[in-house]
């Protein structure tokens, strides 16, 4: 019925939202909940984006006061039910397991009034004045024909909206550094942990959780390194001789973290490498992915022979989406400032509060930015797409200038911008 319906009418929602992943998600399932007929449509065969393609766990703690975290409390206690979630020992109940939340995200997402189009890609925009009337989506064979009211540009890449043809913001010339994020399993955490405890007093940088109620006694961990002097990195030593004995890259120090996964016995989530981000130059940076994954081999093949508990180790996860922190954001009503976010600016309509750091991951030593901040607040207006009146431009793509971006970007911010556009939008449509 719906295929014959597809074929002979235009099919008409309340929302469309472009981009199933994190805050794409959010705004759906807020957009659903609020009474709002709802398309979702994303490019690949599963949800989460960088959550599941990009295996970028746990969520960063950031919020020190709750506004729009409806969708993360309920995506935490589905989580639960699929032994797909555990709550670490600074509270930060966010550590996923990113396979599981391909299945978690669709219980979550389960409401008759929204629709889910895998594989689809948008193929044209119908425009009227400063409004989208329509889009025709691209589904395999399938042309379909959508008319909603409001669009949602969940992307990441801001791809929809350069369709559109909106103005993208030019404020900073630096691009963060992008990670090709991976997993080994078959490691003996008990082995490692008690390897590291010892190496790295620093409980700021390595620390390590057991807890019978939420990992039946299992451990997990976290710990880090990077090549900046701005702190003593107790396993740099580690990197140094591999280096020194040629099996690492220099580049391979830069940035060198490790996560256990909720969920996933003997698994290790490592945040690295990073890679240059080629924005403008596909064929560099698709050589990049080429040389990363080669750094993957030399990781891999460092940390089986430094580092007791992985002699024997497999790689069983190598990232489908790359980890981009910023590459295109969208010129919007209001453009948020680092000032407004260091003066705790207070807002009229808030998306979030929160107190991420401003967090620039640089290519060259010494110059990433890890900047605290108070609690600051983020209007609705810097969803608000500048060009259209009824399109909206949630997560890494909103306005903000490029420092003030840094902080925004974590998940737990993407899944309140996601919500509070939803509620918005419930709201005005009335």
């Amino acid at each position: 019925m719906v295929y014959n319906q597809v074929m002979e009418n235009q099919l008409k929602y309340d929302v469309v939202i472009i981009g199933g992943g994190t805050s794409g998600c959010a705004c759906a399932y807020n957009c659903a909940k609020n009474g709002l007929k709802t398309l979702l449509v994303e490019k690949n065969n599963f949800l989460g984006g960088l959550m599941t393609a990009g295996l970028v766990v746990p969520i960063m703690k950031s919020s020190v006061e709750e506004i729009n975290c409806d969708y993360y409390k309920e995506l935490i206690k589905t989580a639960k039910k699929y032994n797909a979630q555990i709550t670490y020992k600074d509270k930060n109940d966010g550590w996923l397991n990113p396979e599981l939340l391909k299945i978690v995200l669709e219980d979550v997402l389960s409401f008759d009034n929204l629709e889910i189009l895998f594989e689809t890609s948008v193929l044209s925009v119908n425009k009227k004045s400063n409004n989208i009337h329509s889009i025709v989506l691209n589904s395999r064979m399938l042309s379909i024909p959508i008319e909603a009211k409001y669009f949602i540009d969940a992307t990441g890449s801001a791809e929809f909206s350069i369709q559109c043809g909106c103005e993208l913001l030019n404020d900073n010339n630096n691009l963060q550094q992008n990670s090709l994020r991976f997993i080994l399993g078959n490691v003996n955490l008990d082995e490692f942990c008690n390897f590291i405890l010892n190496v790295d007093k620093d409980e700021n940088i390595t620390n390590t959780y057991r807890n019978d109620r939420d990992t039946n006694n299992k451990i997990h961990f976290t710990t880090a390194c990077t090549w900046d002097t701005n702190k003593i990195w107790a396993l740099d030593k580690y990197l140094q001789k591999g280096v020194k004995d040629g099996i690492l890259k220099e580049q391979d120090r830069a940035y060198f973290q490790l996560f256990s996964v909720a969920g996933g016995d003997n698994q290790v989530a490592f945040n690295c490498p990073r890679i240059n981000n080629y924005r403008n130059n596909p064929f560099m940076y698709s050589r990049e992915l080429i040389n990363a994954k080669r750094a993957i081999w030399r990781i891999y093949t460092f940390v089986k022979r430094y580092f007791p508990g992985f002699q024997n180790a497999i790689i069983t996860n190598i990232a489908t989406q790359t980890g981009v922190r910023e590459e295109n954001r969208v010129k919007t009503k209001y453009i948020f400032k680092k000032d407004d976010l260091l003066s705790s600016r207070e807002f009229n309509n808030p998306v979030l509060v929160a107190n991420y750091s401003i967090d620039v991951h640089s290519d060259k030593k010494d110059c990433s930015i890890l900047q605290k901040t108070n609690s600051y607040q983020l209007p609705i207006e810097s969803l608000m797409s500048y060009n259209f009146d009824n399109l909206f431009v949630i997560g890494k793509i909103l306005g903000a200038e490029f420092e003030a971006h840094s902080a925004l970007r974590v998940q737990k911010s993407c899944m309140s911008m996601g919500e509070a556009t939803a509620k918005y939008i419930a709201k005005i449509n009335i």
